[in-house]
């Protein structure tokens, strides 16, 4: 508990460096990211892991927040009105924040799809077109340049987020994650998310 508490304040002190937001607003912004992020970055339910993602990922999910290009409910709900009070020397300083701190791996998976998981993240699925996860997230999933961290991640996260390019949302993402998400079977993103909740 005592961690966790200096952790919390630890935050609460590079958040009031980070933001020159003044009085109710800067309060209601700081309390907004840990809320749901938790003090060391590691997520709760369906918010994200932000511990250890790859510093340009975050800076540019913040813009399309903003933006409203990212477009999934829990976006327009929570992210839409928070990023607009982000300037761009906040969105950056927060994106190196939270890309330094550790990451952890949520393990929530379910064990008896890690082995098939793991061969889609690594081979892809030959037969229907869909290209290794490895070739751009990396082999340990940790991400390259503005490419995710995927490794980690909680499971109900993945795969809620796997689901949503076949369910229209994203539409200004970049190819080939709506095609290749759209061509898994819900076998098959139960088995990627299971797999990649456990990877550290």
């Amino acid at each position: 508990m005592k961690l966790i508490s200096l952790r919390t304040e630890i935050l609460s002190i590079i958040f009031s460096s980070i933001f020159s937001l003044a009085g109710h607003a800067q309060s209601l912004t700081i309390q907004a990211c840990t809320s749901c992020h938790g003090a060391s970055g590691q997520g709760f339910t369906s918010a994200p892991r932000l511990a250890g993602q790859r510093r340009q990922y975050i800076e540019n999910q913040l813009v399309n927040f903003k933006n409203h290009t990212r477009d999934n409910p829990n976006s327009k709900q929570f992210m839409w009105g928070i990023a607009s009070n982000l300037n761009p020397q906040m969105t950056r300083d927060l994106a190196i924040y939270f890309s330094t701190l550790p990451p952890k791996a949520a393990n929530d998976g379910d064990k008896k799809f890690v082995a098939s998981g793991r061969k889609i993240f690594q081979d892809g699925v030959p037969n229907s077109n869909i290209v290794a996860c490895a070739a751009c997230h990396g082999p340990n999933a940790e991400g390259i340049a503005e490419i995710p961290r995927l490794g980690g991640l909680s499971y109900a996260y993945l795969k809620q987020r796997l689901a949503q390019w076949s369910e229209g949302y994203h539409p200004t993402t970049k190819a080939p994650m709506p095609k290749i998400s759209g061509g898994l079977s819900q076998n098959q993103i139960e088995a990627l998310a299971s797999y990649l909740s456990f990877v550290k």
